[in-house]
């Protein structure tokens, strides 16, 4: 199989791109060449900007290919663009969209491929839904071979997967429960998540490319194990060898006082009860099934982090909000209990 992946490097993609190589596929990447150091060998690079329209037409002219993916497309225009670039030079294109294009709030926990899709809370998702509109209309009416694909929370070994944490990543979070600081938790964290480690995710991508029975089709690709954000950060405590000092907040509390886009990826994903059906991936996918569960993942990223400071990016900003939002919430406990001590 001969597939062009734009982007290639990223949380997702890195884990299809090796995988595809271990297999022998025949693999281009085209991206800015930024992080193609942890490449596996064997990719051919196509080096340049996606927006460079002129520049990718000129690198392409001479090829075709069983699959084309974007993974960095975000709006419609973009597609746009690679519905100019890709239309009659691929088998096969596909779309990551995400799973937090499903309708929130949701009418049903189970999310199936036919659950509508409408976010009020998350400009991100609804921009994805637009991408999908766009792509089917041109499946429909020019016969252009897509295929969409909806992520959900998929992780991999470089960072641990949280829903409140700074703009410099999770690792913050980590170093605090080593300090063993309290930690911030939305909601009282019983609602349940599904987190995918990425190579199981690229294990159901994998089966999707080139399978004529995914044409026309959206398909999302998940772990069939629901978690609680609570079991989530004492994996986490657990794997650091510390105890766990949560403290539970609000979504809506920590949106009205973050400059973080808490509204979106609280509001409109994770402060939501999610469980994926992931019956249509198992029929287009015979014997796939995530592998990894949550704690064994999470286990992998504590020892892979840990193991390279690199990754392990300080947040002094985002340490010191955690600090005050908690210093707040013992303040306004304080003064009630003063209260309720006056009126008795």
């Amino acid at each position: 199989m001969k597939a062009l992946f734009i982007g290639g490097t990223g949380t997702i993609s890195e884990a299809i791109s090796r995988q595809l190589l271990e297999q022998g596929h025949e693999l281009y990447l085209l991206n800015r060449g930024n992080r193609n150091e942890g490449l596996p060998e064997g990719a051919h690079v196509l080096q340049a900007d996606i927006a460079d329209e002129q520049k990718v037409a000129s690198l392409i002219e001479e090829l075709e290919f069983d699959v084309v993916a974007d993974f960095i497309a975000f709006v419609p225009e973009q597609l746009e663009r690679d519905y100019r670039l890709f239309a009659g030079r691929t088998k096969q294109f596909i779309f990551i969209s995400s799973a937090s294009a499903y309708q929130t709030p949701l009418s049903d926990y189970r999310i199936t491929e036919g659950t509508p899709l409408a976010n009020p809370y998350w400009e991100y998702s609804r921009n994805k839904i637009a991408c999908e509109d766009y792509l089917m209309k041109q499946y429909r009416e020019q016969g252009f071979p897509i295929t969409i694909v909806r992520p959900s929370h998929t992780y991999s070994d470089r960072s641990l997967p949280l829903g409140v944490h700074g703009a410099k990543g999770s690792w913050q979070v980590a170093r605090r429960m080593q300090q063993h600081k309290p930690i911030l938790i939305h909601g009282d964290g019983t609602s349940l998540w599904t987190l995918t480690h990425s190579d199981d995710f690229a294990r159901g991508f994998i089966g999707l490319m080139g399978n004529v029975h995914a044409i026309g089709e959206s398909v999302h690709i998940t772990s069939d194990e629901s978690v609680t954000w609570n079991q989530i950060h004492e994996v986490i405590a657990d794997a650091l060898g510390v105890k766990l000092n949560a403290v539970h907040v609000a979504s809506s509390f920590l949106d009205a006082c973050s400059s973080e886009d808490y509204r979106g990826s609280l509001l409109g994903d994770k402060a939501n009860t999610v469980v994926f059906d992931n019956s249509k991936l198992k029929r287009l996918v015979p014997g796939f099934t995530a592998k990894i569960r949550v704690d064994q993942g999470i286990k992998r990223v504590v020892q892979h982090v840990l193991a390279h400071p690199e990754l392990q990016q300080e947040d002094a900003e985002f340490d010191a909000w955690c600090d005050r939002v908690i210093a707040a919430l013992e303040q306004a406990k304080a003064s009630l209990q003063a209260d309720m001590g006056t009126v008795e």
